[in-house]
């Protein structure tokens, strides 16, 4: 006989289906009234076995919309030589994605102090700036923010901002890319950052770099907000 409580069985059960992949990353779990019906059980009980996956890190509830089985934990290695996005998803089996949300040119006068101090942008000097949101087998990564000066890439092809940007650089002939000032810090979502990475409260990773050419030009700044609970840096 189990003795087991009951929301342990169901919590044992869904971890099971994710540990031997008949549940992958990006899945929907069965709805709450499933779960009742299946295990014949009250709706606090399997609340209470969704709340220990989601609180374990297994998965996320996403409002309206039901839980989902996340993605396997990206833990990424600082290096002074970057890597993308694109392969942090490859190096955990998961295939990468990029949706643009905005892409436009700014004049330095337009960009805010900061960002225009941390570009070196004089008044006139144009900057390409887009948003995009990072996927891993369509699931919900990140938010990234970019600003890239045209006087170091005077054009920039739309269609590769649905991919992967810095494959874009590198095939523009750029040697020597290197990661410079590079940030961490966790933060609390704002309200729009909420709606489109489809979470409530939880806290982001927010990591800051440029990545400069072997001449020392600057190819981009970027601020990358990652959900906490699928990212972890490592610094060695």
């Amino acid at each position: 006989m189990n003795q087991k409580p009951k929301y342990i069985q169901i919590k044992d059960c869904i971890l099971k289906d994710i540990k031997n992949h008949t549940l992958h990353a990006g899945d929907q779990i069965p709805t709450e009234s499933e779960l009742c019906e299946r295990f014949e059980v009250s709706r606090m009980t399997v609340s209470k076995a969704i709340s220990a996956l989601t609180s374990e890190g297994y998965i996320r509830r996403i409002a309206g919309k039901g839980s989902f089985v996340t993605s396997s934990l990206v833990q990424k290695q600082y290096h002074h030589q970057p890597i993308s996005f694109t392969d942090d998803m490859k190096s955990i089996g998961l295939k990468p994605g990029a949706r643009l949300l905005d892409y436009r040119i700014y004049r330095g006068s337009d960009l805010s102090p900061e960002i225009a101090q941390k570009l070196q942008a004089e008044p006139d000097d144009l900057i390409h700036y887009f948003s995009r949101i990072r996927t891993g087998n369509g699931m919900i990564i990140s938010i990234s923010y970019n600003y890239v000066p045209c006087k170091t890439i005077p054009a920039i092809d739309i269609d590769c901002l649905e991919n992967s940007f810095f494959e874009f650089v590198k095939k523009l002939g750029f040697t020597g890319l290197h990661t410079v000032s590079f940030s961490l810090s966790a933060t609390l979502p704002t309200p729009e950052q909420k709606k489109l990475l489809e979470i409530e409260n939880e806290a982001l990773l927010k990591v800051s770099h440029f990545t400069c050419s072997s001449q020392d030009d600057i190819l981009e700044y970027i601020d990358t907000y990652y959900i906490g609970s699928m990212y972890t840096y490592r610094l060695d």
